[in-house]
């Protein structure tokens, strides 16, 4: 697989809510980096991280290939998503450096923004082995 191969199959299972299909991106004991300190390890590790994308609606993944070598690549991705339950607007205020938006009880959720840059590594069989994710969210701002 190339890091334009994989790209493309992430902006795919992200934007269609696929825990397995994410999973299968990878070797059997392949390794998803979601933060410098945070790793998920093999198919029910991967399948159950991705679960929280459940939580997202109405998907919009964008990115651009960096640098590519035989086994390997750098790209930049931009991801849009709405929030859409409590669980996961409290999954991200528990993982971001940021404060929390000023929301009262009542208030809309919020559309979110992450930002990010994505290493990938590949083996000879083109599935991911190591891919270790760097990122940063907002909430995007609500229409006045």
């Amino acid at each position: 697989m190339s890091i334009h191969i994989f790209m493309a199959a992430y902006k795919r299972v992200w934007e269609a809510k696929d825990p397995a299909g994410f999973a299968a991106l990878f070797t059997p004991d392949g390794l998803y980096h979601n933060t410098p300190f945070q790793v998920q390890s093999g198919p029910q590790e991967l399948a159950a991280y991705w679960e929280r994308i459940l939580l997202q609606d109405d998907i919009s993944l964008s990115y651009k290939v960096l640098g590519a070598t035989e086994n390997g690549g750098v790209a930049h991705w931009n991801v849009t998503y709405q929030v859409t339950s409590e669980e996961l607007f409290q999954i991200w205020a528990s993982s971001t450096g940021t404060g929390l938006p000023d929301r009262h009880p009542g208030d809309p959720l919020p559309r979110m923004e992450l930002d990010g840059t994505l290493l990938a590594e590949f083996d000879d069989q083109g599935l991911a082995t190591a891919v270790r994710i760097w990122w940063h969210s907002m909430p995007q701002p609500t229409a006045q």
